[in-house]
């Protein structure tokens, strides 16, 4: 039987092997084609793979059915992460790019993201146009397509991605001002694509997890707390740390730490991005977060009198309006977050680089730099909670949240819903618990906010009794 292919938040996953084969990266790759070949005169993609297993196999699967179909290629020519294939499209004036990665999914999946010319996410729109037009079987004997005499011929080019990106960097930030600080920061890859690029950057910076392991020690390289105990611990050991930046399987969302080995929040970064990037460079803009972002975002944003818009979860939405419109920060919970002066993309490297010119330029530490933005929004705390339940309950859950069946989670009365792209309920002006299921995983997700962390847990355990019980 044919595998219904669908594309989800970002990309088509799937467990290699089962779904993720080559017969079916082939399937993709010919619909991709096609699309291509219907939308642009002469069509050229850049292509990369980040460092899961499989990733060279599946991307010269991808690399022979677009010889095939004439298209031109411009291929990685090693691992790379999702902002080095999206800043290259830009840079290389391609009609698309192609990643083949599973993002922050667990060891045993795989991916293929689409990016656009403009260096961010193919809208929603024509993802759907490619996805409409996946063929049921791709039988082209995919041997006898040689990528060496594509080479020859140069209807494919080998091309360095990653030192494009380091170039970009190095032109957009005071690496001077970071590395004469006298700071002490660490990057940790999570085995990640970004493995290679903070030494070329930053070559100071200390190192976790920077070798190659495609099973990522079998765990899903998603930079979040309970997945970074090794970076936690090896903060707390060290002593005299200051700031600790963590990123995914392809480099596009972040994770950060303080001196002291506390996880900061992508709420929090995201507010520390706009303080900076308003009150200390100077810079205006539109600020785009993803639903289940803090309101708080909202408030900064009036206090700095910029325009603010909610959308959608899925970085996708976001980098849309980037494209359209003067954009001076897009955010999501999740850790992807893209600012002005780069590309409408996720880049977690990128938004570590800015926190880190943050604290090299003002001389002050990050819990510092966090008070200054208590002063503007108010103290909070914020966490998520992951609950993996059968698929049944998950849809029973759903259903209640659609029929307003719930109207307290234990001691806290819910006021309000919004309902944007999941369910988020206000209990306050300061407290707001929301759930939503995964668009790739089975999993339902809760999200809690509260001014301390005591009552987000607290929070959140009442959530889970009311809903699953």
């Amino acid at each position: 039987m044919t595998t219904k292919i669908k594309f989800g938040t970002d990309g088509w996953r799937a467990i290699i092997a089962e779904e993720f084969t080559t017969q079916n990266v082939a399937r993709v790759s010919k619909a991709t084609a096609d699309w291509l070949k219907s939308n642009f005169k002469n069509p050229s993609l850049v292509i990369g793979h980040d460092c899961r297993f499989a990733g060279e196999l599946f991307t010269e699967t991808a690399v022979k059915v677009f010889i095939h179909e004439g298209i031109h290629v411009k291929l990685a020519k090693d691992f790379v992460s999702t902002p080095m294939v999206s800043l290259g499209v830009k840079q290389l004036s391609c009609s698309i790019g192609v990643v083949m990665t599973a993002s922050h999914n667990p060891p045993s999946y795989n991916g293929y993201k689409l990016k656009a010319h403009y260096g961010g996410p193919l809208s929603p729109e024509k993802v759907q146009e490619i996805e409409d037009i996946i063929p049921d079987s791709y039988t082209i004997d995919l041997s006898e397509v040689s990528i060496h005499k594509a080479i020859a011929s140069k209807q494919v080019e080998i091309i360095d991605l990653e030192t494009r990106y380091v170039d970009h960097v190095k032109a957009n930030f005071d690496l001077e001002a970071i590395e004469k600080s006298g700071l002490n920061f660490v990057y940790d890859a999570m085995y990640g694509a970004g493995q290679r690029v903070l030494p070329r950057i930053l070559p100071n910076t200390q190192l976790l997890h920077c070798d190659y392991n495609p099973s990522f020690m079998g765990q899903a390289p998603e930079p979040i707390a309970k997945n970074l105990k090794d970076l936690e611990q090896y903060i707390i050991k060290k002593g005299n740390i200051h700031c600790a930046l963590a990123t995914d399987g392809d480099a596009d969302r972040i994770g950060l730490y303080n001196g002291k080995g506390d996880f900061i929040d992508s709420h929090h970064i995201i507010l520390l991005l706009m303080h900076y990037l308003v009150k200390y460079k100077q810079m205006t803009g539109k600020v785009v977060t993803a639903f289940s972002c803090t309101p708080r975002v909202n408030k900064m944003a009036e206090h700095y009198q910029l325009d603010y818009e909610t959308v959608k979860i899925g970085f996708k939405y976001i980098a849309g309006i980037m494209v359209e419109e003067d954009v001076l920060i897009g955010g999501e919970e999740s850790g992807g977050i893209a600012t002005k002066g780069h590309i409408p993309e996720r880049d977690g490297i990128w938004m570590g680089l800015i926190i880190w010119e943050f604290m090299a330029k003002s001389g002050k530490t990050l819990d510092d730099l966090i008070n200054e933005v208590y002063e503007i929004v108010g103290e909070f705390q914020f966490e998520r909670s992951d609950l993996h339940i059968t698929e049944s309950l998950k849809q029973e859950i759903i259903k209640n949240c659609k029929n307003n069946t719930y109207t307290s989670f234990g001691k806290y009365k819910i006021r309000n819903v919004e309902t944007v792209d999941g369910f988020k309920f206000f209990i306050d002006d300061d407290r707001w618990v929301m759930i939503r299921p995964s668009g790739t995983e089975p999993v339902l997700r809760t999200y809690a906010e509260a001014p301390t962390m005591k009552e987000v847990r607290e929070i959140l355990e009442l959530t889970e009794q009311t809903i699953c019980n």
